[in-house]
């Protein structure tokens, strides 16, 4: 079998993908140690290792810190400086595909209509910055004889993939009623199995190098969220609609006793933030796998059992 080298495999979507691939694929590991025989360290790969490559996919990457306790070098120390050193590797080896994982963060923070890309990359923090500075490196130094795909996918979610929704099914489980029901928004959602199933197709098929914006195809509002998590455990959804400016008071003193309720939050569960995927169904030609509400489903449904 082909190898393919993944960088970040331990992650969430790593483990998925190794998954998903490993039938017809010899999946490596490239991680800062290596503790078994499916993983390389950064050292390790060598040129002459990736040589012998199908596809190097870069998953690594420092993340989003919501509680912004990291300082700005730590995202560049990762998130450009270590995809620069890797991709000069690969442009020097014969290995001919590189996935670069970046994020949708890369091209807007608070969006104010739906992203595509045509959208000028305008990034509001570190993260996002240091996500565009690894874009712009990679897409400088690629030739036409090598394939660069890079991917902006918008929130991933899958099974056991901790975050908001895990939140949200956790309030929702304890019949604490849903307050922000004043706000109306669209939110795009990439579920785990589409994410991997779009790695496939760029790994198998000729499908022509790009930026490619990655979402599930319907955007939905955090209020159907509640809704359909509510249904899927079996209750009834309890939404209330408290003026706005009484719920930004309450998050902004979240800010400052630690609620679970704060600022930054409530931007997650109430902004809008839309992500066209056109271009990638345009390029694959086919279907996703998975429509946004199977894709919740299945990510919920893995709470269920936690």
């Amino acid at each position: 079998m082909k190898q393919v080298l993944i960088t970040g495999m331990t992650g969430f979507v790593g483990s998925h993908l190794k998954d998903y691939l490993s039938s017809e694929y010899n999946i490596k590991g490239v991680s800062r140690s290596a503790s078994d025989s499916e993983f390389m360290t950064y050292q390790e790969l060598t040129i002459e290792e990736l040589n012998d490559t199908h596809a190097l996919i870069h998953l690594a990457g420092k993340a989003h810190d919501i509680k912004n306790v990291s300082n700005e070098q730590e995202y560049y120390a990762v998130n450009t400086y270590l995809t620069r050193t890797i991709f000069d590797k690969f442009m020097q080896s014969s290995c001919k595909t590189f996935i670069y994982m970046s994020s949708i963060k890369a091209v807007s923070d608070a969006p104010q209509f739906i992203l595509d890309e045509s959208t000028t990359p305008e990034p509001g923090t570190a993260y996002g910055k240091s996500k565009l500075a690894a874009e712009q490196y990679l897409q400088q130094n690629t030739t036409q004889d090598k394939r660069l795909y890079i991917l902006r996918p918008c929130m991933i979610h899958g099974p056991n993939n901790k975050g908001n929704l895990n939140l949200l099914h956790k309030i929702i489980q304890k019949n604490i009623p849903y307050p922000l029901g004043a706000y109306e928004n669209k939110r795009s959602f990439l579920t785990v199995a589409n994410l991997c199933f779009i790695i496939h197709e760029l790994l198998t098929r000729n499908i022509t190098p790009d930026v490619y914006h990655l979402a599930d195809d319907q955007a939905i509002s955090t209020k159907q969220l509640v809704q359909i998590i509510a249904e899927q455990i079996g209750k009834k959804s309890k939404i209330m609609n408290f003026p706005k400016i009484m719920i930004l008071i309450i998050a902004k003193f979240g800010d400052f006793l630690k609620l679970p309720l704060n600022t930054n939050r409530l931007d997650k569960l109430t902004q809008n933030y839309e992500v066209s995927n056109e271009k990638i169904k345009m390029a694959i030609q086919k279907e996703f796998p998975f429509s946004t509400i199977e894709g919740l489903k299945n990510t919920l449904a893995s709470f269920d059992n936690d």
